[in-house]
């Protein structure tokens, strides 16, 4: 098959793009050229801005396209209005739901809906709805036959955000770690390298519909995804302290500095999605330990200017231990 990638270099892109070539299909990718062509030799690059000119997408055309990057619906519709494209595929989130009252959570739940104009800036706040609206704008402009993917957390090698991979690492240097919140808060994570083999195959198969793409079933909580961490990657005597949401925040403390951290939002509950459809259509993750074991061994030196320091970190604990 010919198959465009929208966005086919960084993370998720990236492992669909390298899944598409071992499956032996023929590969074009369209990004900025942020990442040279020595990524993915053997793919073609379309090196272009897709919000400024999409030109050259013009007499051509590709058996399947899959879209990545777009977070605004006009660049659902400025796509479609200059590409030739059997099948798209719209790479979504779960976080197109409106906060779900029970785990366990399907397809056809209810949606959340923007408030006012659409806004020309994706901000954390709309980002939700404005997935809603591309969803929709794919619908419409390529048809029935389209496949809306919606992950939940997507980890794995080469993921530029560090949220797990903070955690596989401070877990693996050991010691008194922090852990922030309530640990029973739902979370799912999905290996961005199930997720990619599992889209080519959709796409290999011409199979439509929306489909989580999440795991593990749940429940599963925050707190369990860090004693796996523990279990496999942390030295012995790593402890999990769990330090109070109002503690934190009001030591200015936030999802960034601590990866994965709700910060008590009530939007949390997202993180419970059914994944037994995508399971059905042949969604398979490999077990979480593999993904944390095979996380460390690429990404040990991994490190992001966001995350607390080990200074910061023991100065919190030692401060929550004196409260307590």
């Amino acid at each position: 098959m010919r198959i465009l990638i929208i966005g086919g270099t960084r993370f998720v892109g990236r492992h669909i793009t390298a899944a598409a070539i071992a499956a032996g299909h023929r590969v074009s990718l369209l990004h900025r050229g942020m990442t040279g062509p020595e990524l993915f030799p053997e793919a073609e690059h379309l090196l272009t801005d897709r919000n400024a000119d999409l030109s050259v997408l013009r007499d051509r055309h590709w058996d399947a396209t899959v879209d990545v990057s777009a977070y605004h619906p006009a660049q659902v519709t400025s796509l479609a209005g200059a590409l030739s494209t059997g099948q798209y595929v719209f790479v979504s989130s779960t976080a197109v739901y409106q906060a779900p009252e029970r785990p366990g959570f399907t397809e056809d739940s209810p949606l959340a809906e923007l408030d006012g104009p659409i806004p020309e800036t994706v901000t954390g706040e709309v980002y939700g709805p404005m997935k809603v609206l591309c969803e929709r704008a794919s619908v419409d402009a390529f048809g029935p036959a389209t496949l809306v993917v919606r992950p939940t957390y997507v980890i794995g090698p080469h993921d530029h955000t560090g949220r797990f991979t903070y955690w596989v690492n401070r877990i693996a240097r050991g010691g008194e770690v922090l852990a922030p919140g309530d640990p029973g808060d739902p979370i799912q994570v999905i290996d961005a390298r199930d997720l990619a083999s599992w889209v080519v195959s959709m796409v290999e198969g011409r199979h439509p519909g929306t489909f989580h793409a999440v795991s593990p079933p749940p429940p599963f909580s925050f707190g369990d995804l860090l004693e796996a961490i523990v279990a496999e990657v942390g030295p012995p005597e790593t402890t999990l302290t769990w330090v109070g949401q109002d503690f934190l925040l009001a030591e200015g403390e936030n999802g960034l500095s601590l990866p994965l951290w709700s910060e008590g939002d009530p939007q949390k509950s997202i993180n419970a999605a059914d994944p037994a459809a995508a399971r059905a259509a042949g969604l398979g993750p490999r077990p979480l330990g593999r993904s944390i074991r095979e996380i460390r061994e690429a990404e040990s030196s991994f490190d992001t200017a966001d995350t607390i320091t080990p200074d910061r970190e023991a100065d919190l604990l030692a401060r929550w231990s004196a409260r307590a």
